[in-house]
């Protein structure tokens, strides 16, 4: 493959991009600045809510694009790119469906309502809610989910014995109308079967008038596979699933030597 003309540059955050204690490396915002310098376009890609990625990102908020709730808002700015919001019926079967199978015993688990204006949770078991507060900065305690009123972006399952071994097999026959993907260790997202981060990233591409062989993409988990798919410079961290590297081009240092900064300097280098 040729040298790269980087154009934009997507980046998932958990096991990617954030250290292991869940910090931004130090190193990333002169990074941003000379990225911005050469033109290219910087997204943070990842299930976490619009508003929880543009606190993290606060100091250069204005300068980024972002990829949230797993690809089912794009924003530039404050201008939206793209949107795809699952249909009531399907959210009211969801939460419905949930309760019982946790009311029978057959799953440990609570559900994040992701709204365009909030997240939105029922249960206010300890551990679930200091697990939800990491990754929604909007988060709303209300007494019946069926009555929440917004546009639902994303349905996050959290699944204290483990996402992929339960309440993804649990929730298995909606894959067959709907994303069903595990996107960590402990969660599930359910989403609408147009909806993925590669998708997002491609209405991105198209916004900014950017080709994929302009692309660079980095991921370590299930979520971030289309993701990797839609660029031509796609990265699996060190310690990716197997499956991520399956489709990855290029392997990066793990997420804890800061190995996408790595990789970003190498281009920058170029």
């Amino acid at each position: 493959m040729s040298t790269p003309d980087i154009r934009l540059i997507a980046v998932d955050m958990d096991g990617t991009l954030l250290l292991p204690d869940g910090t931004i490396p130090d190193g990333l915002w002169t990074l941003l600045e000379r990225l911005r310098e050469r033109g290219i376009a910087f997204a943070p890609a990842s299930g976490r809510q619009l508003a929880t990625l543009q606190r993290m990102f606060a100091r250069v908020d204005d300068e980024l694009d972002y990829i949230a709730e797993n690809g089912a808002y794009v924003v530039r700015g404050d201008v939206e790119v793209s949107s795809d919001a699952l249909d009531p019926g399907v959210t009211a079967s969801v939460i419905e469906r949930l309760r019982g199978l946790v009311a029978a015993g057959e799953l440990h688990a609570a559900l994040v309502v992701c709204g365009k204006r909030s997240a939105y949770i029922e249960s206010d078991e300890a551990e679930f809610v200091a697990e939800v507060e990491k990754y929604y900065a909007k988060l709303e305690r209300v007494d019946d989910l069926l009555a929440v009123d917004d546009q639902v972006l994303k349905l996050a399952i959290y699944d204290v014995d483990g996402g992929e071994a339960h309440a993804a097999p649990a929730f298995a026959d909606m894959a067959r109308t709907h994303q069903v993907v595990v996107s960590g260790a402990h969660w599930v997202d359910i989403m609408n079967a147009t909806v993925s981060k590669g998708v997002a990233l491609r209405s991105l591409q198209a916004a900014l008038g950017v080709t994929p062989a302009q692309t660079a993409a980095f991921g370590d988990y299930l979520n971030d596979i289309e993701l990797l798919e839609a660029a031509d410079w796609s990265y699996a961290m060190a310690d990716a699933h197997p499956d991520v590297v399956a489709v990855a081009r290029h392997r990066a240092p793990s997420h804890a030597d800061a190995g996408v900064l790595t990789v970003i300097e190498g281009f920058l280098a170029r």
